[in-house]
């Protein structure tokens, strides 16, 4: 059982409607009634009279929900009475991140922002694979910042009045695979209408989906996916061991560029994407320290990967 489980329940039963209380957890209606439903089979009832509108909570539902809220009150309570001074200079920096950046990005930009603000404590949760779902231990608050990349193709945070970011720097994404006596595989694949092995990060993760979209817009190529994988760590393994042509942050493969090991599968440039390193925060105030990295993270000089 999850907490958040039970704040969309909470919210759900003081608006009587699926569509807002979307609204208000900033999630999809279908992530928001999948997460309803968990909760309902978790239980082992139906809490919500999905037949009536507006939505009406069950007999079931109406007993849960004192119990929902006070169970609630005392996880918030005791998460408060836990909490260091604020002014406790060892309290723990909190962020979740794609994966990808925690390996190329974030050990060194953290060590830039150390020298400006002093020492620093964090705590890394893990990358949950989907766009939602990493956005929501922003909101869920859960951590203090998100560190993600953003393309405007992808338009993920639409509120801006409730979340601030930083553009930290830029990275580039390319098509690499092995040498292959065929040439660069994605124009071989193209000229002679043949099928390239394709090697994916699905639909729901953020570069699955720029993908997606950067397919939509250029000329057909016929893919067939041979592996998926949402982290790309594990995509450049398998390009690596010759399983197919992957996306790749440059960042993540520079050295196996400059050896040889991989090579871009395109001539055309029009193949590569660039996106944005941000961070992003709730616009509720943060605890001192953080708000000191915040205050850093504007000013500390930008890396682009070109």
């Amino acid at each position: 059982m999850e907490l958040k489980w039970l704040e969309d329940f909470t919210v759900l039963a003081s608006t009587s409607s699926f569509t807002r209380s979307a609204e208000l957890r900033h999630v999809t209606q279908s992530a928001f009634s999948r997460r309803i439903k968990q909760l309902e089979i978790w239980l082992g009832v139906t809490l919500v009279n999905r037949a009536t509108f507006p939505a009406e909570l069950t007999r079931e539902g109406k007993m849960f929900l004192p119990v929902a809220q006070e169970t609630l009150r005392n996880f918030y309570r005791t998460r408060a009475a836990l909490q260091p001074n604020d002014q406790d200079e060892n309290r723990l920096i909190t962020f979740s991140s794609l994966h990808t950046l925690t390996v190329t990005f974030f050990p060194l930009w953290l060590k830039r922002i150390q020298e400006n603000i002093g020492p620093i404590r964090s705590r890394l949760s893990p990358d949950r694979g989907g766009i939602e779902e990493n956005i929501q231990t922003l909101s869920d608050g859960e951590v203090d910042f998100l560190l993600t990349y953003a393309h405007e193709s992808v338009p993920f945070f639409p509120d801006s009045n409730r979340y601030l970011h930083h553009v930290l720097g830029h990275e580039k994404l390319i098509p690499v695979s092995v040498p292959d006596p065929r040439g660069q595989l994605i124009d071989y694949a193209i000229k002679n209408d043949s099928t390239l092995n394709y090697l994916s990060y699905g639909d729901v993760s953020f570069f699955g989906t720029v993908l997606t979209k950067l397919f939509d817009v250029m000329p057909a190529l016929d893919r067939r996916i041979i592996h998926q994988n949402t982290i790309s760590v594990g995509l450049k393994s398998m390009a690596l061991a010759g399983w197919g042509v992957a996306w790749l942050p440059k960042s993540l493969i520079e050295r196996e560029l400059n050896e040889g090991k991989l090579v871009l599968a395109s001539e055309d440039p029009a193949w590569q994407l660039t996106v944005e390193i941000r961070i992003y925060r709730h616009s509720n105030a943060l605890h001192s320290k953080a708000e000191a990295l915040w205050k850093a993270a504007a000013n500390c000089p930008t890396t682009t990967k070109t």
